[in-house]
Formats: C-alpha cells, structure tokens, sequence
C-alpha cells in the first residue's frame, strides 16, 4: 500500500513536468517554424543565432528531457543549412551530439523525430575527411523512423529526399505522395503549410526525372 501511494505521488510530481517540457518544446517548434519558412537570409540566420540561445536555455533546464536535445538539434541543423560552408560543420557537429543524446535518453521520443533528423545529417553533410556524412548511416537511421512513425509527414518527406539524392525517383514519389497524405498536426499548422510546399516542389522535381528517363527509354 505505501509502495502505491509514493508511486502515485511520483506520478503527480512528474506531471506538471513533463508539462511543462512539453509547452517550451512546443514555443521551439512554433519559432522554429516561423523563422524556417517566413524569413530568408542574414534575417533568418540572425534569428536562428537567437533560437539556438533559447534552446540551450531549455536544455539546461530540461538536461534529462529527449524532447529538449531533439529540438535544439533541429535548430541547430537548420541554422548549419541556412549558414552554408564549412562554418556550419560545428553546427552539424553540436546537432549530430545533441540528436545521439536524445536517442539514449528516449529514441521513440516525438515520434522517432531523432532518427529522422539524424539521418537527414547523415545524408547532407560532406563525408569524411571534412565532415562526418555517411550515406549507409543515413539510410539505416531513416528507415528506422519509419518503423517507428510510418504515416508521418517528416519521416517520409526526409526519407524521400534521400531517394531523390540517391537517385531513386520512383520510390522517392511513393513516400512524398506518403508525406503529402499524413495527417495534419493541429499545433502545427505552419510548419505543415511550409513542408507541404516542399513536398509539391520535390514532386514536381522528382516527376521531371521520370519523364526525361522515360523519354530516354531508360527502365528500372
């Protein structure tokens, strides 16, 4: 009996934490979003620059939360795409930690957001001696999101670029046409709106290549 009572109590402390990460998790991903896909340039650069800080900010607070190393992961990436050269490898580099953390602490955390967004680091980053890509890595951390979020707007969508870059438009059409069916998330409806518009681009792009190909003769 006090075994289920403490347990109880244990259950009550952990809920308005686990709340409350939830909520500055959900305050990234909305500035995230808004800085992904309404703002270009030095503007978005800066603004990412200011993202990272509020990120370390959670992290410190939440050092235990998965949650928290997978989004400042994320901010980390898409402020190393938006920077560009070789000064975005630290970057990579500090995403590619915080997403490894994230896995140990709790890999289907957020839908298996980790492995999607390792994978996409995997894929992008020039391979060694530069930098640390690895194209087989990138295939097995993909996939595994999948296997953990098969209907998911981003695992497909992700998944799909890297049959794109590998050159397997046919499979990479199957998996936008996935992304593009994926049910929506209601907190998040502009990063929805942003990443649809990819998906029509990538699907614009991906059927160009089947056409030349099969104005070819070329099969699969």
């Amino acid at each position: 009996m006090k075994a289920y009572i403490f347990s109880m109590i244990l259950g009550l402390v952990s809920l308005p934490v686990s709340a409350d990460v939830m909520q500055s998790v959900a305050d990234l991903q909305h500035d995230w979003a808004k800085v992904n896909y309404t703002l270009t340039g030095d503007a978005q650069e800066k603004a990412f620059e200011s993202l990272v800080e509020k990120a370390n900010s959670v992290v410190k607070q939440y050092p235990d939360a998965a949650e928290s190393h997978i989004w400042r992961g994320i901010i980390e990436s898409s402020y190393a795409g938006a920077k560009g050269g070789l000064g975005a490898l630290s970057l990579a580099k500090a995403a590619k930690a915080d997403l490894e953390q994230a896995m140990k602490l709790d890999d289907t955390a957020l839908d298996g957001s980790a492995y999607t967004s390792l994978g996409t680091l995997y894929a992008k980053v020039p391979g060694w001696p530069i930098g640390f890509g690895d194209d087989d890595k990138a295939e097995v951390m993909l996939k595994k999101a999948l296997t953990i979020n098969p209907t998911g707007i981003d695992s497909n969508f992700f998944y799909a670029q890297y049959l794109i870059d590998s050159n397997q438009y046919e499979e990479a059409e199957t998996y936008l046409l996935k992304a593009q069916q994926a049910p929506a998330r209601l907190t998040r409806p502009l990063a929805d709106e942003g990443r649809q518009q990819e998906i029509e681009k990538a699907l614009q792009q991906v059927r160009y290549k089947l056409g030349n190909e099969q104005h070819a003769g070329i099969t699969h």
